[in-house]
């Protein structure tokens, strides 16, 4: 079977994700009115602390796994090893909440969560995390474009689920919870028959050898065992930050942080097409001890990703009362500050994935580690400081406080990985750097001058959601602009447009 081109599957990737912004924009709009801030804050709190936890038993395995199932998709042990793995962190997760709930750790892990709700979100961890594994075996075999077909049908699904319970009044917390579990469970089973389907069909994987394990366990260990730190220090400082705004801030704070983190990942959707493709050839460009061609991948892609992700951010910052709006309704309006603040998150998201995937790549997993852990740990008393009430030597900035730190410190750790990119791909950090400063600041200007022509030259400020889609088709327009004069903020040359203009006027001639 021929295997489609990066460019192809990127494409496609992309397509499904633009169906999934439209779908999920009418879920999100669904969702967090449906449930009210209390319950939406419940669910994130506890699936956001799962979410730590099946990354901390992970450690870099799966990341190590797609790397190498790219490498030598052939090798079916792989696969069979890994489900070992996959088997034994689903009973560590369960394990871990049985002895926490017979125990009175529960009531300080969860502060007033019921057992039931933390039972559903454990077994959401785990269907999460397994979904992640068998994406990453689909792209690491190249399987990109019928994945995405299963996705969106998912997504289909999913959309209609939740508006019928929206519809019937039956969107309750544990609902909610059912419906991730039939939708998760859906997508599982068709990625394992699509993958079966294949060539590379689990069929094919057979027994696993003594002498073969002890081999893939060791590779997996060099591979994985600097991240070990990495893994309890994400795991302790991502738990403490949600634990700490749960704790002083409480159930509502934690829904509007949770909608402001939600809204920013609907940004992200976009570029996070590109990342699992990247890794992959870079990881195959690696293989081939060929670092120019992982250069040339990392200068084409990167800037250009990071903009489109700016594109998105910058106008949803300048929109911030209105998406809170759209998607909250009046019970979220105090988010307006953390959703503006957090609109910025998926930014530099896309740098730290697409940089991040190098080190990965490259098995410069001790320096990843390294520059994490020490971001972190730095973070952990701006948390504080920012979430901590007044006597408590704190600001109680709550769900903003929040937002601030993520921005702030994601900034600063991905500028230090990206340094130590340059270093190894022999690139300018300087220009990097100074791209990412000059095209936010371009796209912000230019979402800032749409918000206030719409909102106060044509009046239509009250108007939310008319105001909205103007202000988005004029800040569109005016970017298009900027970017035929200046293609640098995108991280494009002259000659790019050229090309772009050409292949416009083929598809004219044909047409």
């Amino acid at each position: 079977m021929p295997e489609d081109s990066l460019k192809k599957r990127y494409f496609f990737k992309l397509s499904t994700n633009l169906i999934s912004l439209i779908i999920n924009f009418a879920t999100q709009a669904i969702i967090p009115r449906g449930l009210g801030p209390k319950a939406y804050g419940d669910f994130n709190f506890l699936t956001s602390f799962f979410n730590e936890i099946s990354a901390f038993f992970d450690m870099g395995t799966s990341t190590c796994f797609y790397t190498k199932l790219s490498q030598r998709p052939k090798e079916f042990g792989l696969v069979l090893f890994y489900s070992y793995i996959v088997g034994v962190v689903s009973l560590g997760i369960i394990v871990f909440v049985i002895f926490s709930s017979l125990t009175s750790i529960h009531s300080g892990l969860w502060p007033g969560q019921k057992l039931l709700y933390i039972y559903l979100a454990a077994g959401w961890g785990i269907l999460i995390w397994i979904v992640q594994v068998l994406c990453k075996m689909a792209d690491a075999y190249g399987l990109t474009i019928p994945m995405e077909k299963i996705r969106i049908l998912q997504k289909f699904l999913g959309l209609i689920f939740i508006f019928l319970l929206f519809v019937f009044h039956q969107l309750h917390l544990k609902q909610f919870f059912f419906y991730h579990y039939l939708i998760l469970l859906f997508l599982i089973a068709a990625l394992v028959w699509t993958i079966v389907k294949s060539e590379f069909s689990f069929k094919k994987i057979g027994e696993l050898p003594k002498n073969q394990f002890k081999m893939y366990f060791k590779e997996f260990y060099a591979y994985s065992h600097p991240l070990f730190s990495y893994a309890i220090v994400g795991l302790l400082v991502g738990i403490f930050d949600r634990w700490l705004l749960q704790y002083y801030g409480g159930s509502i704070q934690q829904g509007f942080y949770g909608l402001s983190y939600q809204i920013g990942a609907l940004c992200f959707l976009f570029t996070s097409a590109m990342t699992p493709l990247l890794t992959r050839e870079f990881s195959i460009a690696f293989g081939n001890n060929d670092v120019t061609q992982m250069a040339l991948l990392f200068r084409r892609y990167i800037p250009m990703l990071y903009s489109i992700a700016a594109y998105f951010s910058c106008f949803i910052a300048m929109q911030a009362d209105k998406v809170i709006y759209i998607f909250g309704g009046s019970k979220y309006k105090e988010a307006s500050i953390a959703v503006a603040i957090m609109a910025f998150f998926p930014i530099h998201q896309t740098y730290g994935q697409l940089s991040g995937s190098v080190f990965y790549a490259t098995g410069q997993t001790s320096l990843y580690r390294n520059i994490g852990v020490t971001s972190m740990l730095i973070g952990l008393p701006v948390t504080y400081f920012l979430i901590a009430p007044g006597d408590k030597w704190g600001i109680n900035a709550g769900a903003t406080g929040l937002a601030i730190k993520m921005v702030l410190l994601q900034f600063i750790a991905i500028n230090v990985q990206l340094y130590f990119n340059s270093k190894y791909l022999k690139f300018s950090f300087k220009r990097y750097l100074g791209h990412q400063i000059f095209s936010v600041g371009c796209l912000l200007t230019v979402a800032f001058l749409a918000t206030i022509g719409v909102d106060r030259v044509l009046g239509f400020r009250e108007a939310i959601i008319p105001s909205f889609l103007l202000a988005g088709f004029f800040y569109t327009i005016m970017v298009i602009g900027l970017f035929y004069c200046l293609p640098i903020i995108f991280g494009l040359k002259r000659q790019d447009i050229e090309w772009i203009r050409y292949r416009i006027k083929k598809i004219r001639i044909k047409d």
